[in-house]
């Protein structure tokens, strides 16, 4: 006899075996209950029992099983791998890509604590992380500023190219005036002062055309 067969015969015997007549009776709601669950269970056991054997296996076999998982293994062994050292990496530099974004004046310190990290096991990358969060504020009261060099290169290109108003220009300029009264300054930023300068008096075209807004 099949298993489906075994299977329908409990249930046909089951449901006999049930009363459904006895109004009287305190379980009957109980019993019914019990009754119909067990026919759901035994039609999900027989639908499984009368299934052909060869659904119970991999819809792959012989030759073409061996080829997928030769590539389920060429790419465990190969591609996980590189895309794990990816991820970690892209994570690693994390703190980097925040402080160089907020135009921190140490990002180059917190990318040295990122290579460090590597070589302590990341112990130290919850500081590169903190530290390119925090404002830099010691920072500025020793030397009048709280971005890097590069924030002024930029905001000069973008004043070049008339991207910046006439009060954004001028408060650069003035910050750039007040860092030559503090400290001398490095001549790029010389320079940016002098870019800024001719944006202003209208001697680059772009700072000219955005000068008036």
């Amino acid at each position: 006899m099949r298993p489906a067969d075994i299977v329908w015969e409990f249930v046909m015997k089951y449901s006999q075996d049930t009363p459904v007549g006895c109004s009287d009776s305190p379980s009957l709601e109980i019993r019914r209950r019990i009754a119909f669950r067990a026919w759901v269970f035994a039609g999900f056991l027989a639908a499984l029992a009368s299934a052909p054997t060869g659904a119970w296996a991999s819809f792959l076999s012989g030759e073409a099983l061996d080829t997928m998982a030769d590539i389920v293994a060429v790419f465990v062994l190969f591609f996980v791998p590189i895309l794990a050292i990816v991820l970690f990496w892209l994570v690693h530099i994390l703190p980097e890509k925040i402080a160089e974004k907020r135009h921190h004046p140490q990002k180059d310190s917190i990318k040295t604590l990122c290579l460090l990290s590597l070589v302590f096991g990341g112990m130290l990358w919850p500081l590169a992380w903190l530290w390119a969060y925090t404002k830099p504020v010691g920072y500025r009261l020793a030397y009048g500023t709280d971005k890097h060099d590069d924030y002024f290169h930029e905001m000069a290109h973008q004043a070049k190219a008339g991207k910046l108003r006439r009060a954004e220009i001028v408060r650069l300029k003035d910050e750039l005036d007040d860092l030559a009264a503090d400290r001398k300054l490095p001549s790029d930023l010389k320079a940016v002062r002098d870019d800024l300068e001719a944006v202003l008096s209208g001697a680059v075209p772009g700072g000219a055309e955005r000068s008036g807004s």
